[in-house]
């Protein structure tokens, strides 16, 4: 299995194609490759809403803070696989629908259902992720070696 399972629309818009670049990044531990997808005060609130990545749930705002919440949070796991099972484009959006899975260090395994927004200027660059995902259900599906 591929890094990044597509199922849904193959149609190139800028805002699916930024998807599809950030999650290869993603998968294959690519941080500078990630970060230059982003304009300068591009937003990335991962999950929405408060959470144990931005206890006041405001995002994490400009690279710099896109820089921190990599570390926090894509940096330490192992490995990282996507199944996308749709994909709706309008304007300069996508939203993916689809399970992140990740594997922690040991071997544990967490999936993590959700819909993930992706908006990009006029240059392609990412303006803003937003993932919809609940932390109570993906740590549910949690799987211990």
């Amino acid at each position: 299995m591929t890094a990044v399972e597509w199922k849904a629309s193959r149609t190139e818009t800028p805002a699916r194609v930024a998807s599809w670049k950030s999650m290869d990044a993603v998968c294959r531990g690519a941080k500078a490759e990630w970060l230059a997808l982003f304009s300068p005060d591009a937003v990335v609130e991962d999950p929405v809403g408060p959470s144990m990545f931005d206890a006041e749930g405001k995002g994490h705002r400009g690279v710099e803070a896109i820089s921190a919440f990599w570390d926090m949070a894509i940096g330490p796991v192992e490995r990282f696989s996507f199944v996308i099972h749709d994909s709706f484009a309008a304007g300069s959006e996508c939203a993916n629908v689809g399970v992140i899975t990740a594997v922690l260090p040991g071997g544990a395994q967490v999936d993590t259902e959700g819909v993930f927004v992706y908006n990009v200027g006029e240059d392609g660059l990412v303006r803003s992720v937003r993932a919809f995902w609940e932390t109570e259900r993906a740590l549910g599906t949690l799987r211990t070696p």
